[in-house]
């Protein structure tokens, strides 16, 4: 794992720590890569609850319940689908937050293409159902370094959610 992975997942785990809220994951395209930079740090068992893999869409709709209708209008890689995967994983998992994923790394879509979206393009979503955030990669540097540059982007992205959105733990000082 690359350095700037760790020390960021580790400021994760300091922020996570002092606001007493918890994490899950839904990954499609990085497969856990996410949830495996989440845990490389000790202590992060105590507010990650978990992460769903779900590479196909029938997994976003059973376990996460994304709307088929989106998946079949305007595929798994959009926007809505990541927010709705957000929604499902703090449900599925009892979470204060969630990081959800989906895309096409390449070398091909799974239609070949006909669907309109391009290799390359990525969503991200992290949040909880009152405050979510996304954003779109559109860039085809070959699977490996989308999916590298992906999980890169959406532990920073998670990081920076948390800094602006996870309250500290207000402690009572005892008199």
């Amino acid at each position: 794992m690359e350095l700037d992975l760790k020390l960021t997942s580790k400021e994760i785990n300091e922020i996570m720590w002092s606001c007493g809220k918890t994490l899950s994951t839904a990954e499609s395209c990085t497969a856990g890569r996410i949830s495996a930079a989440i845990t490389a740090v000790p202590g992060s068992s105590d507010y990650f609850k978990g992460g769903l893999i779900c590479y196909s869409d029938q997994i976003k709709q059973n376990f996460l319940n994304v709307d088929e209708k989106i998946i079949e209008e305007k595929t798994s890689v959009c926007e809505d689908v990541v927010r709705q995967m957000v929604i499902g994983a703090n449900e599925l998992f009892g979470t204060d937050y969630a990081l959800a994923i989906s895309g096409f790394a390449g070398p091909g879509g799974p239609d070949g293409g006909r669907s309109g979206v391009l290799v390359g393009t990525i969503w991200i979503a992290v949040g909880n159902k009152d405050n979510i955030q996304t954003r779109v990669i559109e860039e085809d540097n070959g699977r490996d370094k989308n999916l590298s540059s992906a999980t890169s982007i959406a532990i920073h992205m998670l990081h920076d959610y948390l800094k602006e959105n996870c309250p500290k733990e207000q402690k009572i000082e005892e008199l």
